[in-house]
């Protein structure tokens, strides 16, 4: 079992999109904004090696899109895909499978290139997951999520015959979230009130547990309940989901692994008398050291 980020560089997003509620003054100290309000964030994915499968979760943004799209997200530091998986030693064909947390273009962009003017999948060997619930909404979005969820991102994996979609089971309310099996070392987590059907992949190593955060938790900032995005289409829902999460999470001593955030890529918990909040920080690599 083996587990290697995966850096894809950075882009940008409006602060207050990003903290929803909490006023800047707040939120500007834990991620400082320029000239034009936006924050810096990370794409970063996890590839896992769990026996004989290379299964990646998210892909990132790609490189797809035109310079209009990519000047509203201003991506720097960026590097293709392929290439971060090369510098691990690793090549587009070696990848099994695609977990796809759901299918906003910051997520799964990587998962189709294009060539001339052609679409192509990224992994050719790869079957590419999603969830049931989620794949719908990206086919027939609501207006207000529709900007997310790009035809050239979506269809093309349809169109390959090799996308799977995970069918999940009616959502019962309760005191733990739901939980579905993937692999033999992963398990997933199914919250809703970001998009409907993400999923949020734990991964057992070791007898350790790692969670890819996904935009349940985009950063370290958003940790405490209230920080919820103004990207979230139920936020109420984020907000009891984050709960559930957290608690369970400091029970059973996760160790988080964000996604977006630009300067933190993993970090433990503990209680506060103000709540959940991170303990310490630190890099996937300290961690499996540890």
């Amino acid at each position: 079992m083996q587990v290697f980020s995966v850096d894809t560089g950075k882009f940008k997003l409006d602060g207050g999109a990003m903290f929803g509620v909490v006023p800047k003054g707040i939120w500007n100290k834990l991620n400082p904004a320029d000239e034009n309000n936006l924050c810096t964030w990370a794409l970063r994915c996890l590839l896992v090696i769990d026996g004989e499968r290379k299964i990646l979760i998210d892909t990132g943004m790609g490189d797809k899109q035109d310079a209009k799209f990519l000047s509203h997200y201003h991506p720097h530091e960026t590097i293709a895909l392929n290439d971060a998986l090369h510098q691990l030693n690793f090549r587009a064909n070696d990848i099994t499978d695609v977990l796809l947390t759901h299918l906003h273009f910051d997520h799964v962009g990587g998962a189709v290139q294009k060539e001339n003017d052609t679409f192509k999948l990224t992994f050719p060997n790869a079957t590419y997951w999603v969830s049931e619930p989620q794949w719908e909404l990206a086919l027939n979005p609501n207006k207000r999520e529709k900007a997310s969820f790009l035809k050239e991102n979506i269809l093309p994996l349809q169109q390959s015959g090799q996308l799977k979609l995970i069918s999940l089971p009616a959502f019962k309310s309760g005191s733990n979230l739901q939980e579905i099996h993937f692999s033999p070392n992963i398990t997933c987590f199914v919250v809703n009130g970001h998009t409907q059907g993400m999923l949020i992949p734990k991964i057992n190593i070791g007898g350790r547990a790692l969670v890819f955060m996904a935009d349940l938790l985009p950063s370290v900032a958003h940790i405490p309940l209230p920080y919820v995005m103004g990207y979230d289409m139920q936020p109420l829902i984020t907000l009891a989901e984050k709960e559930l999460f957290l608690n369970e999470a400091v029970k059973n001593n996760y160790t988080l692994f964000f996604e977006h955030d630009a300067f933190n890529e993993c970090c433990s918990l503990h209680e506060t008398e103000k709540g959940i909040r991170s303990n310490a920080s630190f890099t996937l690599h300290t961690w499996l050291q540890q």
